[in-house]
C-alpha cells in the first residue's frame, strides 16, 4: 500500500535531487516507494489484461525507470520525482492505445488513450471518426467520461485535409493529433488503503471505451 512514507521520500528527493542523496536513501526507496508501487500494479494489471490480452501481465515491465534521460535536456537532475507505469499492447513505450499511472509526492496521475501518433495512424483515426463521428462523441460526452476527465485531450492541428473540413463543422475532435484522457487527484486520502486500486481502476474503466475505439481505428 502507498503510505505517507512514499510521499516523504519524494519530498526529500525534490529538495535533494542528487545521486548522493538517492544512494543514501536507497533502502527507503526500495521499501517505501518501488515495492508498494509494484504491488499496486500487481493488483491493477489483471483487470487490464482481461480488457486487452495483449497487455503484458508483468508489473516490472510496466514500470518506468526513476532515472531521468539527461541526453536532451538542460535540467540535469538525475531522478524523476514520480513513479510511473505504462500499460499498452507491446509494452510501456508502445505507440498503441494504453493506460498510464503516475504517483508523486502529492498526486495520483491517471490517463490513457493515444499519445504518440504517426501520420499514417493519424489518418486512420481521422477516417474512423469521419465514417461515424457520433461513435467518438458518444464515448467522450457520456457522464462517466466527462465527470472523470472533463474532455478529450491532445494537441490539435491548425490545418486539416480538405476532405475533413465538412466534418469539422460538426465536431472539432477531427483536429486532434493526439487522443487521450488525463486526471489527477490527491494521494493522501488513500494512504494505507487498498481503495486506491478501485479508484485507479474506475478511471481506467472510463478510458476503456476510448481505447477500444482507437484500437478499432488502427486495426
Amino acid at each position: 500500500m502507498i503510505t505517507k512514507r512514499f510521499s516523504s521520500f519524494f519530498k526529500g528527493l525534490e529538495q535533494n535531487n542528487t545521486k548522493e542523496w538517492f544512494h543514501a536513501h536507497k533502502k527507503a526507496y526500495e521499501a517505501e516507494v518501488k515495492g508498494p508501487f509494484l504491488r499496486l500494479l500487481e493488483k491493477i494489471l489483471p483487470n487490464l489484461v482481461a480488457w486487452d490480452h495483449r497487455i503484458l501481465a508483468d508489473p516490472k515491465k510496466a514500470l518506468f525507470r526513476i532515472n531521468r534521460d539527461l541526453r536532451f535536456t538542460k535540467d540535469k537532475s538525475p531522478y524523476n520525482t514520480i513513479m510511473k507505469a505504462g500499460f499498452s499492447p507491446g509494452g510501456k513505450k508502445s505507440e498503441l492505445p494504453g493506460y498510464y499511472l503516475g504517483i508523486d509526492a502529492e498526486h495520483v496521475h491517471v490517463g490513457g488513450g493515444l499519445f504518440m501518433v504517426q501520420p499514417s495512424e493519424l489518418k486512420k483515426v481521422r477516417n474512423h471518426i469521419a465514417a461515424n463521428p457520433s461513435l467518438l462523441l458518444a464515448i467522450v460526452e457520456v457522464p462517466e467520461f466527462k465527470n472523470t476527465f472533463g474532455r478529450l485531450r491532445g494537441e490539435k492541428a491548425k490545418r486539416l485535409d480538405k476532405a475533413f473540413l465538412p466534418l469539422a463543422e460538426k465536431t472539432d475532435l477531427i483536429y486532434h493529433k493526439q487522443f487521450y484522457a488525463f486526471a489527477e487527484f490527491p494521494v493522501a486520502p488513500f494512504y494505507g488503503s487498498d481503495a486506491l486500486v478501485d479508484e485507479v481502476l474506475e478511471h481506467f474503466s472510463a478510458i476503456q471505451p476510448l481505447n477500444n475505439y482507437l484500437n478499432e481505428a488502427l486495426a
